[in-house]
């Protein structure tokens, strides 16, 4: 007889069922009735009594932990920002460049603050402040994941937590002393009011301009006592401790959208909260912050190299500001102090003593200056201002000037990196012919109409880039940019050292002509990494920080390639050609081999010059700013010049200082991978025309297409096109050029040159340079970019100059460089 499946039978079981027992049914399981048993991967799960083991252990451990660390952590004595001390800042040498104040504080009583100045600082920093407790989990919690996430670095911590941190500890982000912070913070909270807590914040939060405390602070920037603020005042000083000197609107005037947009949040916050009505918050206007008065003992240029090393150090993240503004620090910094008294000759020779106080013109006139040795990266000089106690803002590291045309060389450089082609597909070398007529629409660029004038409505015909960038042809740049792609040049310019955040750097066509309001400092990089051929070494201003013997570490700086060196030795090539025969012969005063750039901001606002020899790279800006308002002011008048230009005095203070800072050393001349062609004839000067417009024009965004491709790029000898002047005889055509008389298809009639007529020749020579190297006129010319640069001078019978760069049209470049081991290219393909 069979027996059902499953049915484990007694003579077939090795176990014997015990007398009396029911047999075994073999479907009841061993889990019992209504379970079934834990297979595959529920194995590997906890039980609940395991859960819920593991969670009573963990509440067990951090109620111990709590306990522990509450039972340990003592409120301490008052940290030493109290009586925090000076720092000293060296020479690289380790002469002594300046000391810094001590730390400016006066505590008052919290009824002494005006009721909405308190409400203001709760509104920017702490809304619950009153009704929260002492420490925010939540919100540390929220602030660790915004850091871990890479949101930005944030506190999540209350104003108790802040003053804790603040009167008692440090501002050091570590791990310990945020475990201190919070049971601090609680212990106190249960032993002061919260009153009394705000007292003590507000009496020791840092608000800029050396300024410990909210009676500090009103006295800085109104110069009255806290108890005389209005709502709109102590709102801007509770904006400040978000970010204490980058939101002071007057040191940092490009900072100025983001200060008000933080005063507009502070003043809404108020509104919310109901401690201000609507109507009430109408009313207010920004309140202006009176000018910055700088600590004694900073006179000079000693200020602004102070300001510029905290700023540098604060932006590496080396020291926070507060901390440094604590004091005790020794910090050696890289300037050397021969170079920085012949910077200051310079320009004291050259602008300074030139000015006369009768002239509105000549006290609107602002110069900064910065030289960085290529090799290092070291910041050897830098010219601020007059003198920091009379003008407080530093005219080398303020982003608020357009660069004009000496950001030309960025969109050259990155055509030859890029080996990019013009529309009709030749490629870009320095002997490229383009069509450099004034007002020419470019071509190729799919956005709204752009056709830039050239500086004083000068037309061209057919130019070669060299000539284009020697006289600084707006439309060959502009129709360049677009040949390599705006976005492309705006990469290139990143790379070799403009900053990505630069206002104005916009990837459009208009970004040849420099729009961009980079600072002297930021050029002075750039400029320094083609000298170095095209290898990029972030500046620094510092060498060694220690305090109380003990080194502060400094961020690592690596190298790294931005374009490729033939790419960056063909632009300086290039750049040579302006100096020895452009917009910038008076750079030659320098007596050495220099390329440089020529530039002029819009409406003449600031004239440049940028430019590099084998061993120092410079940037010099003369700026025009109202001493009253600060408004940006045209140069026009200053000196008795009609026009500033880049030519002029910043070329001038260039080659000066350039001199004096290599004096004794031995001349070098560029080493450059650049193969050689013949030198192209000098253009003759064209005939301007009767209006002159500006570049910029108002509202202009891009391109369109308009003129057909370019004739090619020819063989050495007599460009086509650009009609001579009339005391130079008449260029005829190449020979492979059709001679019928008529302007190539699509240019303006009267363009080009009548074959037949005439006889080729190089013109009259342009006057000869003036005995100290400048440009024979600054208010003549231009350069191109909505300023002047001067006349463009010539080398005039017996005025020899230094040798040309050698050149060769070359064909498409390899991508492995000739930089020699270790040298990579950063930068798109070929």
């Amino acid at each position: 007889m069979s027996e059902p499946p499953g049915h484990a039978s007694p003579a077939r079981s090795n176990r014997k069922t015990p007398a009396g027992w029911p047999p075994r049914d073999a479907t009841v399981t061993a889990a019992g009735p209504g379970r079934s048993p834990r297979r595959g991967w529920r194995r590997a799960l906890p039980t609940w009594r395991m859960a819920l083991v593991a969670v009573v252990l963990c509440a067990l451990l951090l109620g111990g932990a709590f306990a522990a660390g509450y039972a340990l952590v003592r409120i301490p004595p008052a940290n030493a920002t109290a009586v925090a001390q000076s720092n000293v800042y060296l020479y690289e040498d380790g002469g002594l460049l300046a000391r810094d104040g001590e730390v400016n504080r006066q505590n008052v009583a919290l009824a002494q603050v005006p009721l909405t100045v308190r409400r203001a600082v709760l509104a920017a920093e702490d809304r619950d402040f009153y009704s929260e407790r002492a420490v925010d989990p939540k919100a540390m919690v929220r602030a660790a994941w915004n850091t871990l996430t890479g949101k930005g670095k944030q506190s999540g911590s209350t104003i108790t937590q802040q003053y804790v941190k603040n009167y008692y500890l440090g501002q050091e982000q570590t791990l310990s002393r945020k475990w201190k912070e919070f049971f601090i913070a609680i212990k106190l909270s249960r032993e002061q009011s919260k009153d009394q807590i705000l007292q003590g914040y507000l009496n020791t939060s840092y608000y800029g301009r050396n300024a410990y405390g909210v009676q500090a602070a009103a006295q800085a920037y109104y110069g009255k006592d806290v108890a005389a603020l209005t709502t709109a005042e102590g709102a801007y000083l509770a904006t400040l401790l978000n970010a204490p000197s980058a939101y002071d609107v007057t040191t940092h005037p490009e900072n100025r959208g983001a200060a008000l947009a933080r005063w507009r949040y502070t003043l809404d916050g108020m509104v919310k909260e109901g401690w201000l009505t609507p109507a009430e918050r109408a009313a207010l206007t920004f309140p202006e912050p009176r000018p910055a008065r700088p600590a004694g003992g900073l006179a000079g240029q000693r200020g602004y190299v102070v300001q510029a090393v905290e700023e540098y150090l604060t932006a590496q993240g080396v020291l926070d500001e507060k901390t440094l503004a604590a004091g005790g620090y020794r910090i050696t910094t890289t300037l050397d102090r021969a170079r920085q008294d012949a910077f200051a000759e310079a320009v004291d020779d050259q602008v300074t003593s030139r000015l006369d106080p009768s002239r509105r013109a000549d006290r609107a006139v602002r110069v900064g200056g910065a030289s960085i040795d290529p090799a290092s990266g070291r910041v050897v000089a830098m010219y601020g201002g007059v003198d920091y106690t009379r003008q407080y803002v530093n005219n080398a590291t303020r982003r608020d000037y357009q660069v004009g045309s000496t950001f030309k060389p960025f969109v050259l450089a990155a055509a030859l990196d890029e080996g990019a082609r013009t529309q009709d597909g030749r490629r870009i070398t320095p002997e490229t012919l383009y069509d450099g007529a004034d007002r020419r629409p470019v071509e190729g660029w799919p956005g709204p109409p752009y056709a830039p004038a050239n500086d004083g409505g000068v037309g061209y015909g057919p130019i070669t880039v060299t000539e284009a960038t020697d006289r600084s042809v707006n439309a060959v740049y502009a129709q360049m940019a677009v040949d390599v792609g705006p976005s492309r040049v705006r990469r290139t310019a990143v790379a070799l050292g403009i900053p990505a955040d630069t206002p104005d750097l916009d990837a459009s066509p208009s970004i040849a002509l420099g729009p961009a309001t980079a600072s002297v400092l930021d050029l002075t990089e750039a400029y320094a990494t083609l000298a170095n051929h095209g290898r990029r070494l972030p500046y620094t201003l510092v060498t060694k920080v220690t305090k109380d013997g003990a080194t502060i570490a400094l961020p690592r700086r690596r190298e790294s390639g931005a374009v490729d060196r033939r790419a960056a030795d063909t632009t300086t090539s290039v750049l040579m050609s302006v100096v020895e025969n452009g917009t910038g012969t008076a750079a030659r005063s320098a007596g050495r081999p220099a390329a440089g750039k020529t530039g002029t901001a819009e409406e003449d606002k600031a004239a440049w010059f940028a430019g590099y020899t084998p061993e120092l790279a410079t940037a010099v800006a003369v700026m025009g700013q109202d001493p009253e308002t600060g408004v940006q002011r045209p140069l026009y008048g200053a000196m008795g010049l009609s026009r500033v230009s880049g030519g002029g005095a910043p070329a001038r203070i260039w080659g000066q200082f350039t001199g004096a800072a290599l004096e004794g050393t031995e001349i070098t001349e560029f080493d450059l991978v650049v193969e050689p062609v013949a030198p192209s004839r000098p253009l003759p000067s064209p005939e301007p025309s009767s209006a002159r417009e500006e570049p910029f024009p108002t509202g202009s965004g891009g391109p369109v297409p308009a003129v057909p491709p370019d004739p090619g790029s020819l063989p050495p000898g007599d460009p086509p096109g650009s009609a001579p002047p009339e005391e130079s005889p008449p260029v005829p055509p190449p020979a492979d050029q059709p001679g019928d008389g008529q302007p190539p298809d699509g240019m303006d009639p009267g363009a080009g040159t009548d074959p037949g007529q005439g006889q080729g020749g190089e013109g009259e020579p342009a006057p000869a340079p003036l005995p100290d190297g400048g440009a024979p006129s600054d208010d003549g010319g231009g350069d191109g970019d909505g300023g002047g640069d001067g006349a463009r001078a010539r080398n005039g019978p017996g005025t020899p100059s230094a040798p040309r760069a050698v050149r060769r049209r070359y064909g498409r470049f390899p991508a492995r460089t000739e930089a020699g081991p270790g040298r990579s290219r950063l930068g798109g393909g070929r």
